[in-house]
């Protein structure tokens, strides 16, 4: 019992921090426009997606106002496809036109939740996003598209040196 009340405490503190200091996420997400198919192109490594490429995430809506994600991601030494199913909820009120803050919890073990915050988003096309978690060891940028043109990813990736990611650091995925 001791157990359960420190992890759901511990699950609670982690939660209270959303945001990296001094990073803001974007004000208003629709998200019909969201939802679909992302192909990852620039990425902190983390145990979860090592080594893995053609990454993607799908999201779709789920009937009780939160999303569904599908992550898929290949194994470019034996052709394996690794997949991880999770569940996504904005985490604050909708604004008065029906968007909501980038401020999400996603879910991938039962009911431990990390923060995926919207820190960029091409609108009102929704072709890119540049996400981080409670801190700046979580970082990606996601795109439509399989490519994202050298313009687009070259603003994104200054904005997130100046944020303070360590972009040394950044694994380009290939697709």
């Amino acid at each position: 019992m001791k157990l359960v009340f420190l992890l759901l405490t511990a699950s609670l503190l982690a939660s209270c921090k959303q945001l990296p200091d001094g990073i803001e996420a974007v004000d208003h997400v629709d998200p019909a426009k969201y939802v679909g198919t992302w192909y990852e192109i620039v990425r902190l490594d983390h145990d979860f997606e090592h080594g893995l490429q053609k990454v993607s995430a799908t999201y779709t809506k789920r009937k009780d106002g939160g999303l569904d994600v599908l992550n898929r991601g290949q194994d470019p030494k034996t052709g394996e496809w690794k997949e991880a199913h999770g569940k996504a909820y904005f985490v604050e009120p909708p604004n008065a036109d029906g968007t909501y803050p980038g401020k999400l919890e996603v879910s991938f073990f039962g009911p431990f939740y990390a923060a995926y915050n919207i820190i960029a988003l091409d609108k009102p096309y929704y072709n890119y996003v540049m996400l981080t978690g409670s801190d700046r060891s979580y970082f990606w940028i996601l795109s439509r598209t399989p490519q994202l043109p050298y313009p687009i990813k070259a603003q994104l990736l200054a904005k997130a040196k100046e944020l303070g990611f360590d972009t040394n650091k950044f694994i380009y995925v290939e697709q």
